[in-house]
């Protein structure tokens, strides 16, 4: 308890800067999350969120 009140200005000083920082992180991060799909009459639409692989990888020759 003595500790706190004797580093409290270093303690909360710390922690009036990490919050903001992790709110503004969080808000970046989760922005480029995002994706739009648009696609037209009669059209196949494949949406993927990563890696996206056709065929088994082998080349025939």
């Amino acid at each position: 308890m003595n500790w706190i009140i004797e580093n409290k200005e270093w303690l909360f000083s710390g922690i009036a800067i990490a919050i903001p920082l992790t709110i503004i992180g969080w808000l970046i991060s989760s922005r480029g999350k995002k994706q739009v799909q648009k696609g037209g009459d009669g059209s196949t639409n494949i949406q993927v969120g990563r890696d996206f692989k056709v065929g088994s990888g082998k080349h025939d020759e």
